[in-house]
C-alpha cells in the first residue's frame, strides 16, 4: 500500500527522492511493504556491497538486516525528517508514516537513524 499522490524525481542534491502531489496529514500511513530478511552472515556480504546503504537492521537484537520492497529504500535521509519508518519484525513489514503535516511538492524524508529526532551522526557523513 503506497498513497497515490506519491511519486519519484530526482533532488538537487541527494539523488532521487521520494514526493508528494497533495498535502498528508500527520500521523497518516505514507507506504507500507514487506521485507526480504536476511541473515548476519548475509549481511556481511550486503556490507561489501552498493546495497549497504539500501538496507536496514533488523530484529529486536538488530543481528539481522532486511531490504524493504516498494519504495522505502528510495526515501531520503534528513534529521528534522517529516517522516518516520517502523518495523513489524513478526509479520515482515516496514511502514512510513508522516508526524507533521507534509505540503504538496514536499519531499517526503526519514530520519535513517531509526527516530524521526535522532541527531546521531551517520555512517555516510564519514565518507
Amino acid at each position: 500500500m503506497r498513497l497515490p499522490d506519491l511519486f519519484i524525481t530526482n533532488t538537487a542534491d541527494k539523488g532521487r527522492g521520494v514526493f508528494t502531489e497533495q498535502g498528508i496529514e500527520a500521523g497518516e500511513i505514507i507506504e507500507m511493504a514487506p521485507v526480504i530478511v536476511m541473515s548476519a552472515a548475509e549481511r556481511v556480504l550486503l556490507d561489501q556491497t552498493l546495497l549497504h546503504d539500501y538496507i536496514f537492521e533488523w530484529g529486536e537484537d538488530k543481528t539481522q538486516c532486511a531490504m524493504a520492497l516498494g519504495w522505502i529504500a528510495v526515501y531520503n535521509h534528513s534529521y528534522t525528517s517529516n517522516a518516520e519508518y517502523f518495523m513489524d519484525f513478526e509479520e515482515g513489514w516496514m511502514f512510513i508514516k508522516s508526524v507533521r503535516q507534509i505540503e504538496p511538492g514536499e519531499e517526503i524524508t526519514i530520519n535513517y537513524n531509526g527516530n524521526w529526532d535522532d541527531m546521531k551522526p551517520l555512517w555516510f557523513e564519514a565518507k
